[in-house]
């Protein structure tokens, strides 16, 4: 069982990537780089990057709210 501290740094973590990652991307986008006669490498790359963060974000903020949940009293 998680500790309510480990809970809530892990919902915090997810929260952090969603608010990074989207962030990160519409610079990527903007990025001279990122696009010449259709998307570049550049791009692709760090597309890549930001869903496979904002996956693993979104997973550990699950893991964070179940471990959450499951040490809340039973009355509730």
């Amino acid at each position: 069982m998680l500790s309510r501290r480990t809970s809530v740094f892990l919902v915090l973590f997810g929260v952090w990537s969603w608010i990074i990652w989207p962030t990160f991307l519409k610079n990527i986008w903007a990025d001279p780089r990122s696009f010449a006669d259709g998307p570049q490498p550049f791009l692709l790359v760090h597309l890549v990057l930001v869903v496979v963060s904002l996956v693993l974000g979104a997973t550990i903020a699950v893991i964070g709210v179940r471990g959450l949940r499951r040490r809340a009293p039973a009355g509730r």
